[in-house]
């Protein structure tokens, strides 16, 4: 009886070591989905980077071809979008310095942060709220707060071409407030989630 609850023991140990530390990883980069996808990704607990926003794992749009969820959006999407509420926590991925804060495009309200350790690397935080608690040049360790998820309106801002059907202005090219991730290299851009999966 004894040999027999080792062994049950054992197998639960041994499927959740499998659940936690390889099943993130056949996660196939190049797949594509759409943004209605509502698939949790699983980021792996000993990535050198930190997620971005804690406690939001659901992906609602991927890196890659996509069909454009709103006009003025890509059909190429350069990042990962994670959905959150207004105000939700934005945490630095790696150590390094804010290169930019403020209105881009599509993107809306912009963080970028360059990193300190791969100076050709640049991570950003897009659709984020207006009321910036870093500048440019500021330096910043991983893990440090950077900012919130932005509101999905946003008034009063010069040359936003981007509103909703109803004429609304809008942060960026987007359908609701959310953070779209977006990571380069010699600014070409990478799927996200290759540092994390």
């Amino acid at each position: 009886m004894l040999f027999i609850n080792k062994f049950l023991n054992f197998i639960v140990f041994f499927i959740i070591f499998i659940c936690i530390f390889f099943i993130p990883f056949f996660y196939n980069s190049n797949t594509n989905v759409n943004s209605s996808s509502n698939e949790v990704i699983f980021v792996n607990p000993f990535s050198d980077y930190q997620w971005p926003i804690p406690g939001y794992n659901r992906i609602s749009s991927y890196f890659g071809k996509r069909n454009a969820p709103t006009q003025g959006a890509a059909t190429f999407h350069k990042g990962i979008d994670i959905p959150a509420p207004e105000g939700t926590l934005l945490f630095a991925v790696c150590d390094g310095v804010i290169s930019y804060t403020g209105f881009l495009g599509g993107g809306g309200y912009t963080i970028t942060l360059n990193s300190s350790e791969y100076k050709n690397i640049k991570f950003t935080y897009c659709h984020v709220s207006p009321n910036f608690i870093v500048s440019i040049g500021s330096e910043i360790n991983k893990g440090d707060l950077i900012g919130y998820v932005g509101p999905k309106y946003v008034y009063g801002v010069l040359g936003n071409q981007y509103s909703d059907e109803n004429g609304i202005p809008t942060n960026g090219a987007t359908t609701g407030c959310h953070l779209h991730f977006g990571f380069r290299i010699n600014n070409e851009y990478f799927n996200p989630l290759d540092l994390f999966l």
